[in-house]
């Protein structure tokens, strides 16, 4: 069994659970999120706490059940800590040139390439950007959906992946690039 998926998810106050024909909707101050959820799987809502179960009598492979056992805790999981927190990730741009703007959710980069890159952001992202002078430009991305987050940052940081040489490129703030000697360093 899945030591995950034994785990019950508290509900905090102000967020609402729901589970009607294989789907669950999680509704709270920062929005609403559903998720299917697969018929191996129960889904069990109390006042103060969800958990979740194995059904046994379900035709299907035992590993794929526990494997959506802990699957689907994770998810919803994610989705409580969503709709009552919020997500946030912070990513800078860091090379010579290198800015960033936004109008509402059109996003415009210059990334040292011949022409500007324009991205528009899903409505359920707020962004933010700073641009100060002396420091690298800031992009600052919130979302209730941990998921289409990640995919997003995932999208903008494949327009310049840090690169291990100079250290250019777009990073989440904190994350250390391994840094290599050029060729110079070698030849001698």
């Amino acid at each position: 069994m899945s030591r995950i998926g034994k785990l019950p998810i508290a509900i905090p106050a102000g967020v609402t659970v729901s589970f009607k024909d294989d789907v669950v909707t999680v509704k709270g101050k920062e929005g609403e999120l559903t998720q299917a959820i697969h018929p191996s799987i129960k889904v069990n809502i109390s006042d103060a706490e969800i958990t979740f179960d194995i059904d046994e009598a379900y035709d299907c492979d035992t590993k794929q059940k526990q494997a959506y056992h802990g699957l689907y805790r994770s998810l919803i999981n994610n989705m409580v800590v969503g709709v009552s927190q919020g997500y946030e990730k912070r990513m800078v741009l860091v090379g010579v040139g290198y800015r960033v703007s936004n109008q509402g959710n059109l996003v415009e980069f210059s990334l040292g390439y011949t022409h500007n890159i324009f991205i528009q952001l899903p409505a359920e992202i707020k962004v933010e950007t700073k641009s100060e002078r002396n420091q690298n430009p800031l992009i600052i991305l919130k979302s209730a959906d941990k998921q289409l987050l990640g995919q997003v940052c995932a999208k903008i940081r494949s327009f310049r992946k840090p690169e291990p040489y100079k250290g250019k490129g777009i990073l989440f703030v904190g994350e250390q690039i391994r840094r290599k000697s050029g060729k110079s360093a070698g030849a001698k």
